[in-house]
């Protein structure tokens, strides 16, 4: 038992210490489930299990569950989660939503992998996988990546090469950490979006936020429109930035442009601008950000 600890520990250790669980964390621990032999899966009840103390999501989209627990009736639950033995049962490391669902489902235990993880391994994880999953708000995105900096030890610019963002991505999304407690309740419960939060995180008048803030919820206000107003001299910025051409080629002051406005990598090749993107959900994010409206028939 102590030689098979020492050697699940090394395993971590390597994990942690390859770049890859930061760009695709989900993959990394699809893999560490797959590799787990069959005879390792063990059925958990659902009463010993309680959430991961790090998990950034507030939020469940309810009927999503509701969905995934009319799955698990039929088909049951086809993937094991990962948890950790505690002081009381089992914490879980990865696997919420099958969790979740699980109860609503009226299961009694769920297959699972148990390994184990330190604290700080945890949090990392759970960070990790619902930022590459796109579940969250911009503000529990924005808490994510804050904790990830503290717990790592790393800068900003560390942090936005190891999970393939722009270094502005990664500053314009805490700095929504600034705003006040209202919006970002707004923000989170999806009354204001992360393009119009970005824009209000500018701001350094907390009462000309409020007041853009309920101009935003009644009047539907467009995040370019929100820009516009708030260029005015009447509201001032935070931080007020200057546009700095690069002369190292062509193009590579319009890439470092849209890469700072959008977030993700941009890149220019061949005449063609190359705008990657994770999800649908960050998908439409690019959309807004740029204005564009897109009609489904």
């Amino acid at each position: 038992m102590e030689t098979n600890r020492k050697a699940l520990g090394r395993g971590l250790e390597q994990l942690f210490s390859n770049e890859s669980i930061y760009s695709n964390p989900l993959d990394t621990l699809d893999k560490m489930v797959e590799e787990t032999p069959k005879e390792e899966i063990v059925e958990v009840k659902l009463s010993e299990l309680r959430s991961n103390p790090y998990q950034p999501r507030r939020n469940f989209d309810e009927e999503k569950l509701n969905e995934l627990a009319a799955s698990i009736k039929e088909f049951g639950v086809l993937e094991p989660i990962l948890i950790k033995k505690s002081i009381h049962g089992y914490e879980i490391i990865a696997g919420e939503r099958r969790y979740k669902a699980s109860q609503i489902a009226g299961l009694e235990t769920i297959p699972a992998v148990i390994k184990d993880f330190s604290d700080e391994n945890m949090m990392q994880i759970a960070l990790l996988e619902n930022i590459q999953r796109e579940d969250l708000s911009a503000i529990e995105e924005a808490e994510a990546y804050s904790k990830l900096i503290k717990s790592l030890g790393i800068s900003q610019e560390e942090l936005s090469r190891r999970m393939g963002k722009s270094r502005s991505h990664i500053t314009n999304m805490i700095g929504l950490l600034k705003l006040p407690e209202e919006i970002k309740k707004d923000v989170v419960d999806g009354l204001i979006s992360m393009g119009h939060a970005r824009v209000l995180s500018k701001l350094e008048d907390k009462d000309k936020i409020l007041e853009l803030a309920n101009k935003i919820k009644n009047n539907h206000m467009s995040v370019r429109d929100l820009e516009n107003v708030a260029s005015s001299s009447e509201y001032k910025r935070t931080n007020p930035t200057v546009n700095k051409v690069k002369e190292t080629n062509q193009y590579n002051y319009v890439e470092d442009a849209f890469t700072d406005k959008i977030g993700n990598r941009v890149r220019i090749k061949n005449k063609k601008i190359v705008i990657p993107f994770n999800s649908d959900k960050d998908l439409e994010r690019i959309l807004e950000i740029l204005s564009v409206e897109v009609k489904v028939d």
